[in-house]
């Protein structure tokens, strides 16, 4: 067993051993040293223009590929940009590691350069939030980060790495084992018995369903929540949007959720987006059964519902779907029409967007600027769709579809799209990528499209551009009235040229007609391509059958 000559070069070796192939990073000081290592190590530094860019990146790796996503930033301002993406990631239950550079240990307290209490920073936003000890720490410290990012809930965990730590000569070597099983999530089972008293409270209720947090909708998880209902005939519907029963990618959702008699939340937190089970949103007699990595979430669910709750269940949700699939062996579905009439409301879409037109010259109403980019979708079995920003990327979560989809999520936060656009382009290489966002979420992250140019990777980016943040005009408009809107203006501003001046490809679209031309050469250019779509601002949709 070799010893590694520092701590950078131990933590690049143990992230290439963890089978780690790419860092996203932004250069700077503290961090040189690792760098260097990776060089030795064959690990990929794709680089970025803002720190909060590169955990964006990896956040959307880590969706697509299921592998953990990592982020490399420098120490104090370079990691408080990055730390904001935490939250992003956290909600959409990503596992996202964030290693930022930090003051030496040598001189903490003494106002070393750029010192913070940067562990004390991220904490609120990440599983955990580790200093590194020493050299010798280091390799233990980096698979800790990656398993846990993966285990129970996903979500994001930081290391700080102090500069002696990484300059450091090493005195251990490094373990000999190799592969992604080095730092494997740790499973919490659901046990066979528990599973099937849950599956058999479902099977007495006249309209179960079962609700999934984000970490359910991707990938392999997604697949056992289809295998799932198809084996027990009850709904499965995966939540993963800050408008929760509203949201526009269900359909008619409200509808039938206000009818449902016994829910299982299935790594769904009852939250904000299920209006914390109060009535109307959700019956006043409705049961809930519960299945979770985290305990702490039957006490929040037993304060929002009270005696409602019955049976609960510490479990992840990938061995829950699992053991839940298993116990519906020799078990004969029930509930055919109530299953057919949820999956009507969750299909329905009104007629009338169909034949929509915005009342503005020169303008497109939302539908007409997006329905045309489903066929650009259908191309291609690994396709992507990204959808950012407030009105325009629920429009486009209403009316597209696709293999793989990368959302803003429950956080609500919106500027993320560019950057996951590049590292949707860099999972699915060859694959249609297309982010449709706002024009305010465009300013975010507009130099990311430089990043894009020079790593090669196309995607097609379509601006909503109302030229105002339309979802805070909305509110305005509503609760306040259109005499008292303010500060939520924006100029029309051609940010098709500002992607070629990046280098990318960009057209400007204020016709109908236009759209599907332009979609075409700004998938055929091999660039990152920015179609500036210009539309009426109108509020995103609520679908009601």
């Amino acid at each position: 067993m070799s010893v590694p000559r520092n701590g950078a070069a131990a933590l690049a070796s143990t992230l290439a051993a963890a089978g780690v192939r790419r860092l996203f990073t932004l250069s700077g000081n503290h961090i040189m040293p690792v760098f260097d290592a990776c060089l030795d190590a064959g690990i990929e530094l794709l680089h970025t223009r803002h720190e909060a860019a590169a955990v964006h990146m990896a956040d959307a790796w880590a969706r697509l590929t299921g592998e953990p996503g990592v982020a490399l930033v420098t120490g104090g301002p370079g990691h408080a940009n990055a730390v904001s993406a935490l939250y992003t990631a956290s909600m959409a239950e990503s596992p996202v590691v964030l290693l930022s550079g930090h003051a030496p240990h040598a001189q903490l307290g003494m106002g070393a350069f750029q010192e913070m209490r940067q562990t004390d920073i991220a904490a609120p936003l990440a599983k955990a939030a580790t200093l590194a000890a020493s050299a010798d720490s280091l390799p233990a410290d980096m698979l800790r980060a990656l398993r846990l990012a993966g285990s129970g809930r996903p979500g994001p965990v930081h290391l700080s790495l102090p500069t002696d730590a990484l300059e450091a000569a090493c005195t251990q070597p490094l373990p000999e084992q190799t592969g992604a099983g080095l730092a494997a999530p740790l499973a919490q089972a659901l046990p066979a018995d528990t599973a099937r008293a849950v599956l058999d409270t479902l099977a007495q209720a006249r309209r179960p369903l079962i609700l999934t947090g984000p970490a359910a909708m991707r990938g392999a998880d997604q697949q056992a929540a289809n295998a799932l209902e198809a084996a027990c005939g009850i709904p499965v519907i995966g939540m993963q949007s800050p408008r929760g029963v509203a949201d526009p990618a269900l359909g008619a959702f409200a509808e039938i959720l206000a009818q449902a008699d016994c829910i299982l939340l299935l790594g769904k937190r009852l939250d904000f987006t299920l209006k914390f089970g109060a009535a109307p949103a959700i019956a006043a007699a409705c049961a809930f059964l519960q299945i979770d990595a985290d305990a702490v979430e039957f006490e929040r669910s037993r304060r929002a519902v009270g005696e409602r709750l019955g049976l609960t269940a510490q479990a992840d949700h990938g061995t829950a779907l699992a053991a839940l699939r298993d116990a519906c062996a020799g078990y004969t579905p029930r509930h055919a029409a109530w299953t057919a009439d949820v999956r009507a409301a969750l299909a329905y879409r009104p007629a009338a967007w169909a034949t929509a037109t915005a009342k503005q010259q020169g303008r497109l109403h939302p539908y007409q600027a997006l329905a045309p980019v489903q066929a650009l979708l259908d191309r291609h079995p690994n396709a992507v769709l990204v959808a950012d920003g407030g009105e325009i990327g629920q429009w486009a979560q209403a009316i597209l579809h696709a293999p793989d989809k990368v959302f803003n999520g429950v956080a609500g936060s919106i500027g993320a799209a560019l950057p996951f656009a590049a590292a949707a382009s860099l999972a699915r290489p060859g694959a249609p990528v297309v982010a449709v966002l706002g024009d305010g979420t465009f300013g975010f992250h507009a130099a990311e499209i430089d990043t894009a140019v020079r790593y090669r990777l196309p995607f097609v980016a379509v601006v909503g551009n109302d030229a105002r943040w339309n979802a805070e005009y909305q509110i305005q408009l509503r609760e306040y009235g259109p005499e008292r809107t303010v500060g939520c203006e924006l100029l029309p501003t051609r940010y098709d040229l500002v992607t070629q001046a990046f280098g990318g490809h960009g057209s400007l679209v204020t016709m109908a007609e236009a759209v599907t031309p332009a979609l075409a050469q700004a998938r055929g250019c091999g660039l990152p391509a920015c179609v500036n779509v210009m539309i009426e601002g109108l509020p995103a949709p609520v679908v009601r059958r």
